[in-house]
């Protein structure tokens, strides 16, 4: 695991796993849009996630990273960190989804109902949004969801393509701003709060 931690972050940390190995010299220091396929997606949330040390609010629809997965549950185990993560109840039926959680839940049956809800959202539909704020320095939010194919999978070092690929159309942006971060947060709480209580539409 990585010793250093969000709240020295910089947007141009996650340049290395874009294409082009850079950003352009007008992009935005507080704003990032990657693409998978394009961008080694997987790799970017892998280096966002695994350097939470405070606090980590997360609402995912796809659920199917092992990897991500195991970055997450070493956060729960943390009594230093704050963990709300929210998932759809019915993606998270799905048979590797369902295996995944399932053994979460048996190796920290205390710390997996304490941090997870799996839900819908306040209109009773599925809770579809696919984002995160962490450590309240970082956030994250677009299309892709958790998944070899949500994220795209890179067989081939480096680059898309090979024996295997697969890459959905999808978008992951990561964004700094401190404004849509707190606005954010806000919003990640509250779909957690009504995944939990099944929330009626006001």
């Amino acid at each position: 695991m990585p010793t250093e931690t969000l709240q020295t972050f910089d947007l141009i940390d996650l340049a290395q796993y874009t294409r082009e190995k850079s950003f352009s010299p007008g992009a935005s220091n507080t704003w990032h849009l990657f693409y998978v396929g394009r961008d080694d997606v997987h790799l970017i949330l892998k280096h966002v996630l695994s350097r939470v040390s405070v606090s980590l609010y997360l609402n995912m629809f796809g659920w199917d990273d092992e990897e991500l997965n195991d970055i997450v549950m070493d956060k729960v185990h943390d009594p230093a960190i704050t963990c709300v993560i929210t998932l759809d109840k019915s993606q998270a039926g799905g048979v590797h989804e369902k295996r995944l959680l399932a053994s979460d839940a048996a190796k920290d049956p205390v710390g997996f109902s304490t941090h997870f809800v799996l839900g819908q959202s306040a209109t009773h539909q599925i809770s579809h949004t696919k984002g995160f704020v962490a450590d309240g320095n970082v956030a994250g939010e677009g299309s892709t969801n958790w998944s070899t194919s949500g994220e795209g999978t890179f067989v081939v070092a480096g680059k898309p393509g090979g024996v295997g690929y697969k890459a959905q159309n999808n978008t992951q942006t990561i964004f700094t701003d401190q404004d849509a971060i707190s606005r954010f947060q806000a919003e990640l709480l509250a779909e957690h709060l009504a995944a939990k209580h099944g929330t009626q539409p006001g």
